[in-house]
């Protein structure tokens, strides 16, 4: 028989696992929100994917207060601002191409619209 006072796994093992699961569990969530079609569920995904991340991120204060997890490297602000740019650049290319697909889908639904409706008419 087994010491009572031993464990499965080390502490520091089983916050990884724990840490490797919620920031799986996270990108699911934030997958499942971006598919919904029904904003309820959207919703729902949303909120379950914010509370998991703050479950995240309270777990990874814990073990790196329990020096379980080494601290990241500093980061240059010229890196971010870099990141930070790119980032910005590529939302702005996000934007303009879903409007220009909406200018392009608008008028062709609108032909399709009236077309049925002067069908309906006749």
């Amino acid at each position: 028989m087994a010491p009572a006072n031993r464990q499965f796994l080390p502490d520091e093992d089983l916050a990884y696992t724990v840490l490797a699961d919620l920031k799986r569990v996270t990108r699911e969530y934030a997958t499942a929100a971006t598919e919904s079609a029904c904003p309820t569920v959207r919703q729902q995904f949303t909120q379950l994917l914010n509370v998991t991340l703050q479950m995240q991120g309270e777990l990874y204060d814990a073990m790196q207060s329990a020096q379980m997890y080494p601290a990241p490297a500093p980061a240059l602000k010229q890196d971010i601002d870099r990141s930070l740019k790119s980032y910005q650049d590529t939302q702005t290319k996000t934007q303009q191409f879903v409007q220009q697909a909406q200018q392009i889908a608008t008028p062709a639904w609108q032909q399709q619209q009236s077309s049925g409706q002067q069908h309906v008419q006749h």
